[in-house]
């Protein structure tokens, strides 16, 4: 009985957006769009500025420190590091490694931008033992690929879940739902699972889709990185609920919405790197569930992560989604 419940409220709920031709349009176009947009922007040489990291206490009278054109970032060695100043720089995400621990610098063969340091930095460094590295560039479109996955699953979750309670709520129809035998945590799991399966659907097609012409790189496992789609998917899908689960009209819900997804964007890693920004900025970003998603994927993507790689972020992940869920049951009602 309970199952047949779970399995109308899902098929009406998956048919109501698929009937909703400009939603489902949108929902495949827009992401696409995004791809294809911004790797035709940023195809191009990027920024001139360079960066270089500096381990070790910082030696001021090195006449090389005090050239304005290069961004200097602090690192700090240790096993809770998730990847070396070495994995950047290989990864061209650096362009050079300062290590005044052990009087080193290391630069990446492969990098023009390195190459060109290390002939300004011999004029001032000569007490310095030079090293190298090799790495081909991550292509910006490579990098940003996994932050499209995770913007378009956020607002697919929070707009697809959050807004279709509160307007059936100001609608009447969780009233008269409350009046059948549909139990509430029937009727939240049934539109969860329609709108997980319609999020990965939207998100394989946009990624399927748009790889088959800009060939992304993609060292890890498609099955880690399904993997962390659906559990992102729900910890978005569970705050969307937190949101609908009292709110009785859509403009204060637009508020809101508003209100969470607005600073995710701007501080998760969507669209630009936030290293070497200030650590107040890393710290929001790290509140927030959007950030361990991209940053999950990145490793999985970028640097061939497998499980154990990505176990913190899917720990937070899935704590987030319990609370989130939790919070949801206890504050939602019907009217």
């Amino acid at each position: 009985m309970l199952l047949r419940q779970f399995l109308a409220m899902f098929k009406a709920r998956t048919m109501e957006f698929v009937r909703d031709k400009g939603s489902f349009y949108w929902s495949l176009i827009l992401p696409v769009f995004l791809v294809f947009g911004f790797a035709f922007a940023f195809s191009g040489s990027g920024s001139p500025m360079f960066k270089a990291g500096v381990i070790g206490q910082a030696d001021k009278s090195l006449a090389f420190m005090e050239t304005k054109q290069i961004q200097f970032i602090p690192y700090v060695r240790g096993p809770a590091e998730r990847q070396t100043p070495e994995d950047l720089l290989a990864r061209h995400q650096i362009d050079m490694i300062i290590d005044f621990s052990d009087a080193s610098v290391t630069f990446n063969s492969l990098s023009d931008k390195s190459m060109l340091l290390k002939q300004l930095f011999s004029v001032h460094g000569q007490s310095f033992a030079l090293k190298t590295v090799s790495g081909k560039a991550v292509r910006y479109v490579d990098w940003f690929v996994p932050g499209i996955i995770g913007m378009n699953i956020m607002f697919s979750c929070l707009m697809g879940v959050g807004f279709v309670i509160v307007r059936y709520r100001k609608n009447g129809v969780l009233k008269r739902l409350k009046a059948t035998p549909i139990g509430a945590l029937n009727f939240i799991g049934a539109q969860a699972a329609s709108r997980l399966s319609i999020v990965l659907f939207t998100s394989v097609f946009v990624y399927a889709g748009t790889n088959f012409f800009l060939r992304f790189l993609m060292l890890g496992s498609y099955l880690n990185l399904l993997l962390l789609m659906v559990l992102g998917s729900l910890c978005m899908i569970s705050l969307g609920l937190v949101f609908a689960a009292r709110i009785r009209n859509e403009e204060l819900a637009g508020g809101l919405f508003n209100i969470v997804t607005f600073p995710m964007l701007a501080f998760s890693g969507v669209f630009f790197s936030l290293e070497g920004s200030p650590p107040i900025l890393r710290t929001i970003g790290n509140a927030f569930p959007l950030t361990h998603f991209i940053t999950a994927a990145r490793k999985i993507m970028l640097e061939g992560a497998g499980l154990q790689a990505i176990a913190p972020e899917l720990l937070i992940l899935g704590v987030l989604t319990a609370v989130f869920l939790i919070t949801a049951s206890l504050l939602f009602r019907w009217e």
